[in-house]
């Protein structure tokens, strides 16, 4: 893929995710491979809202010292990427009600019409404890992602592991989970 428009994919779509709050100020992470043994990602200290070029960093899967700048997310796209050869975009999101949502359910199943005909009834993964999760996450992820044959990974109390084809699909995935959680919680108000 080519460095440029990958590059200029990433800086679109993260702005936007940004100004729906998927993306926070300094949480959260946006990739796109650029050969099998290549990616870009943002930046540890990077804001998403109009990322720069100096933001955003290209690795090869051999650690040099560009890692040391790169996401803390990193090892975890990394592994994504040499696992699973559909992974072209991969984005960590923070969705601030699918993320709500995942701490006191197990599972999430869309009930409006667009979610649940893109993602059906999705687990939630539960890391169980947060004091070694970042040593165990990138194992854990990539092997959820295989085992269940999904490109979407809602972790309990996290945010939301996603990879897809395309930058827009990216974007529009997210999306479409964060606005079936807010359809499901506001019909639960209406309700009781």
């Amino acid at each position: 893929m080519n460095v440029e428009y990958s590059i200029n994919e990433i800086k679109k779509i993260s702005s936007s995710m940004f100004k729906k709050n998927f993306l926070g100020i300094f949480h959260g992470s946006i990739s796109a491979r650029i050969e099998h043994n290549q990616f870009v990602i943002n930046r540890k200290d990077a804001i998403f809202d109009g990322l720069s070029d100096e933001e955003l960093t290209i690795l090869y899967s051999k650690k040099d010292y560009r890692w040391n700048d790169a996401s803390i997310d990193a090892d975890i796209h990394l592994n994504i990427y040499k696992n699973i050869a559909e992974a072209k975009y991969i984005c960590y999101a923070i969705p601030p009600f699918l993320t709500a949502y995942s701490i006191n359910h197990s599972f999430f199943e869309p009930k409006d019409y667009f979610g649940y005909m893109k993602f059906g009834n999705i687990f939630i993964y539960d890391p169980k404890r947060f004091d070694d999760w970042y040593e165990r996450a990138p194992s854990e992820i990539c092997r959820h992602m295989i085992e269940k044959h999904t490109n979407v990974v809602v972790i309990k109390g996290y945010g939301l592991y996603i990879y897809e084809r395309t930058a827009h699909d990216l974007a529009k995935s997210i999306a479409l989970l964060e606005n079936s959680c807010k359809l499901l919680n506001l019909s639960n108000g209406f309700i009781n």
